[in-house]
């Protein structure tokens, strides 16, 4: 469950159901800042929130009390960075690595909130510890516990004469494996101790520089 979330109460599928059970989707867009001499130096994150999820906040915060959908600008200012308020050791749901090996974020930076249609839309911006050669680097959007479901969906945009692939996980395999975590634990543990299968589910993107 991510630190931000209004306090409702949600319940997990039993384990008998044995299947990952998000609460809240987000269709998720990249953008990637690599230098001319191909460094990755910041990754801008886009989270489009479903509508239930934006009414949640909305209600959580008092907002929209027309129930049309839309804010004024007062509301949408109160709204600003709602989502980037993060706990200690909260990883952003934003992980990078190269050969296995996991590259340092920042803090996040806000960059804008919008909302149209009900749902809420935002974008921040994250600078790389170090800047790091961006061939071969790989980026997965996702909840370690999948209350939080990414799909990698608005857009990849790329700098720096670098290209990207996105490969969708493989969806029989992630429910294979909730399958055998959940029926290895003791039946009154799932929900205490849900498996972290966030990974499982997520979007892969690749880097690739060069020829």
């Amino acid at each position: 469950m991510k630190h931000f979330l209004p306090l409702l109460a949600f319940a997990f599928l039993p384990p008998q159901g044995a299947v990952a059970h998000p609460h809240i989707f987000v269709e998720t867009g990249v953008k990637l800042e690599i230098s001319k001499d191909g460094l990755l130096q910041a990754v801008e994150i886009t989270w489009a929130y479903d509508e239930f999820y934006s009414l949640l906040i909305f209600e959580d915060r008092g907002l929209d009390g027309d129930y049309d959908g839309t804010l004024t600008q007062q509301e949408l200012a109160q709204l600003q960075g709602f989502d980037l308020a993060w706990s200690a050791g909260f990883q952003g749901d934003t992980y990078l690595t190269r050969a296995g090996e996991a590259l340092g974020l920042g803090a996040p930076e806000h960059l804008s909130t919008e909302v149209t249609d009900g749902r809420i839309t935002t974008r921040h911006r994250r600078r790389l510890a170090e800047p790091q050669a961006a061939d071969g680097i790989v980026i997965k959007a996702y909840d370690p516990t999948y209350y939080t479901a990414y799909t990698v969906n608005q857009g990849l945009e790329i700098s720096g004469g670098c290209q990207g692939s996105i490969t969708p996980p493989d969806l029989d395999q992630a429910y294979t494996l909730v399958e055998e975590l959940l029926y290895a634990m003791p039946t009154d543990q799932a929900e205490a101790a849900y498996p972290e299968v966030g990974e499982a589910f997520a979007d892969t993107i690749r880097l690739r520089c060069g020829a």
